[in-house]
Parts: C-alpha cells; structure tokens; sequence
C-alpha cells in the first residue's frame, strides 16, 4: 500500500469547489426513478442517461471531482464505443465503483440491516483498479425508530465497514466509508445528532482496530436533521451548527475530507446546508458533496428519456453541480438558484 498515492487521491476527491457525483444507483433504485419519468429501465437507457451525464463538459471539468458507478457502469461504453469510464478520466474527475452488496435482514434484530459484499471483494477490487477505479464506496444504513438502532446493528456495520477499508486500501484504492443514519422517521434534530454520534465513534473505533489510515479515506455521512416526518423541522442554521459540532467531536483531524449524502433532502436543502457549514469556517478537513439523488433529479426531469432534450438535461444537471461548487466554498446564495446555466 502506498499512502501518499491514495492521500493524493482523497485530496483530490475533496478538492475545494468540487464534490463526488453519486451515479451508483442500484438496476432496483434507477428503475424507480425512471418510473418516475415514464421511462423503461433498459440496459441502453441506462447507459444513454449516464452518458449524458459524464458528457456533461462544463459540469464534470469545472465542479466535479469524482464519479462513483455501478457495477453495470463501469463495464459499459458510449454510444460511440469510448467506455464510460474514459470519459470520465478524460474529464478530469476520478471514477470509483460502489462494492457493497445491498443489505440483508440483520438475524436477531427485528427492523435492523446489514450490509453484505465482502466475500471475494478483494477479488473484485483488483479487477476494479485494472478497469480504472480509483476510490470505491460501501454504504452502512442505520434507522432510528422505537427501540431501535441496537448496539448490535452499529457493531456489525461498522465492523463490516472497516473491514471493506482496509481491503480497499490493501488494493491501493481509497474507501468512501458511508455510514448512513436514515432521515426516515418522526425523530427530532437531537435524536439523530446522538444515534449518529453513536456510529460515528463505533466506525473509527473500528477503523482504528483494522489499522486503516486515516489520510487515505474520505467519510461519507449523513447531516444532523430532523426525521420526515417530524413536526419540527430544524432550520438550515441549527443542521449546520449541530453537524458540524458532532463532526468536531467525532472525526480525526486526519480524515482528508467529509463528502456528504443528500439522504433524501430536496436539491435546494442540500445545497443551503452544504453551504451554511462551510460559511461557519474553521474546519480540520474539507467539507463538500457527494449526492446522488440531489445532482440528478432535476436533469432525470429535464431529460424524460429522449434524445432532443439531451442538451437540456446536461444544462440542469450543470446547474445542480454548480450550485453544490458554490455551497462547498460557503458562496452560495438563494438568488443564485433562480439563474438557471
């Protein structure tokens, strides 16, 4: 393992004024989304959309930093026969692959998931560097509900998460380590500020025990924010103010950079308490995104399957990065929105 290669890397992920486009959807995830667009999920659909993406010149060279595929992706090629990681590369951003497996229901605890994939994984991850990949990603969920998350349920992600990082730095690749606290639920702004207190500790404890280095991985979490449905929604100020106060007290100085998940926020929310964070100032590591549902939402739209409106989903997609540019250096503003690219 080189340690100074894959801190240059996590540098670069976490690059001021860039973030990590989330393009990993699951075939069972992008299909609902294209559901919702009134387009069939087919193999060359789902090509012809990230295509669109990553041909996106303005957006991928200027403010995004890295991309993170699925398996199906990372395999595929352009219409024109590049494969869609070499435009990627010949953007400037960084490709990385998502690993894990999905999640299983966790034995013993009713409600509770675990996620699955490390069996052959340091297989895969060697066929993943050959093709390209330079970061790879594993996402833990944990749901706060009556009686739950268990000890039991943070232990084992946690655990499984440390373990995919130190395969992945074993493979001379960086992790993205994702533990992800559901905003699901009725549940106030402090009661996910201490479950995700909870497994923030218990990930680096094991972090830690699997002797991963700190400077070679990027962490992946979610905000402090109220649950869905919770009758009291806290403000922009108070996510950002209790996020950044529970990321001091729980994330080594040496962990490069925070890319952030959207988790379900509408497009604007997340950029506001992107941007609210970075204004406070002050931080030990880099803060930025790595949304997925956040950047694509509005292109998906705009795009709706066909062909002509190809330049039209590239211009909002271009909008979404660079409102999230602009939040990940505390520039952005409302006003900002109402110009669209």
């Amino acid at each position: 393992m080189n340690l100074a290669d894959l801190n240059k890397v996590a540098l670069a992920m976490v690059t001021p004024g860039k973030g990590i486009l989330a393009a990993d959807e699951s075939s069972g995830t992008i299909k609902k989304r294209f559901d919702a667009i009134k387009v069939e999920s087919t193999e060359e659909n789902r090509r012809d959309y990230r295509e669109m993406l990553f041909r996106s010149t303005e957006a991928m060279s200027k403010y995004v930093s890295g991309v993170i595929l699925y398996d199906e992706t990372i395999w595929q090629n352009a219409k024109d026969g590049t494969p869609l990681i070499r435009l990627i590369e010949q953007s400037g951003a960084i490709p990385g692959i998502k690993v894990d497996e999905g999640t299983q229901a966790l034995p013993q605890c009713p409600g509770e998931l675990v996620t699955v994939g490390l069996d052959k994984l340091a297989e895969r991850l060697k066929k993943y560097y050959e093709r390209g990949a330079r970061f790879a990603k594993w996402r833990a969920v944990i749901d706060i509900g009556s009686g739950i998350p268990t000890q039991t349920a943070i232990h084992v992600n946690a655990h499984a998460l440390a373990r995919y990082a130190a395969l992945c730095q074993a493979a001379q690749i960086v992790p993205i380590v994702e533990p992800e606290v559901l905003m699901d639920g009725d549940h106030d702004i402090d009661r996910c500020y201490d479950v995700t207190q909870h497994v923030l500790n218990k990930t680096f404890q094991e972090l830690l025990i699997q002797r991963v280095e700190l400077e070679g991985m990027v962490l992946k979490p979610n905000m402090a924010i109220s649950g869905k449905k919770c009758v009291r929604q806290a403000s922009v100020e108070e996510v950002a103010e209790k996020t950044v106060r529970l990321l001091k007290a729980c994330v080594p100085a040496a962990v490069p950079g925070i890319a952030f998940l959207s988790g379900g926020q509408s497009d604007e929310e997340a950029t506001a308490h992107l941007n609210a964070m970075n204004r406070i100032g002050g931080l030990p590591w880099r803060l930025t995104f790595s949304y997925g549902r956040a950047l694509q939402a509005a292109p998906q739209k705009a795009w709706s399957g066909k062909a002509e409106n190809l330049a039209a989903g590239q211009r909002a997609f271009t909008h979404r990065a660079r409102m999230n540019a602009l939040a990940s250096k505390g520039e952005w503003e409302t006003g900002l929105e109402k110009k669209v690219a």
